[in-house]
This record gives structure tokens, C-alpha cells and sequence, in this order.
């Protein structure tokens, strides 16, 4: 939540290692296994592949996505909601996923500001 928050609410580039230091240090990360972690090449092929995977087999194209069973691919485009709304907002998007295969798309354009 707080790297989204970093990304979309700060606007400031999660890409960035002082910036994921920060993120990391300000929701008290064990800070010497984040710093052992983030510099360690084995698990960034790791990523690497399951970010190929993804994109190529999955058709991901964006975060979050989420994959429910049967590889059922769903992209949010969301803000931030509260923390006490976060399980019952999964809840009901994994009864939607489940229930009603054939939804395709929902999106809410945003109003021009008056």
C-alpha cells in the first residue's frame, strides 16, 4: 500500500532505490534483509520472469492486476480506499470474477472538473 501510495498519491518514481529505501524504512521493513533482498540478482531474474510471464501469457499490462483461478485476468483502476473497506472490496470483486464471467469491462470516465 505504501509503495502505491508512493506512485500514485506522491507521484514520486518507485523505480528509484532511495525512494524504495524510503517506502521501506516508513512501514519498518527489517531494513538489512530489505537491503540484502533488493540487491540480489537471482531474485531480480525472478522477477524478471514472472513480470515476462505475465505480460506474455497472462496479457497483464498494468498494476494492480490480480489473478483469480483458471488464469482470469482483472486489471483495477482504483484509489486508495480505506483500510477497514480493503477486505470487502475483495470480497465482492472476487464474487463478481467468479459469478460473471462474461464482464468484460467496467469504467467510470472520469467528469471533466467544473
Amino acid at each position: 500500500m505504501a509503495l502505491l501510495k508512493a506512485r500514485h498519491e506522491q507521484r514520486r518514481d518507485i523505480a528509484n532505490i532511495d525512494t524504495l529505501i524510503e517506502v521501506a524504512e516508513s512501514v519498518d521493513l527489517e531494513m538489512p534483509r530489505f537491503r540484502k533482498d533488493i540487491s540480489d540478482r537471482k531474485l531480480l531474474a525472478k522477477l524478471a520472469e514472472d513480470h515476462t510471464y505475465a505480460v506474455d501469457t497472462l496479457g497483464v499490462f498494468g498494476t494492480p492486476t490480480l489473478v483469480f483461478p483458471e488464469e482470469q485476468v482483472v486489471f483495477l483502476k482504483m484509489t486508495v480506499p480505506p483500510s477497514e473497506e480493503c477486505l470487502s472490496i475483495f470480497n465482492e470483486l472476487c464474487n463478481l470474477v467468479e459469478r460473471r464471467q462474461f464482464i468484460r469491462e467496467v469504467k467510470r470516465p472520469q467528469r471533466p472538473e467544473t
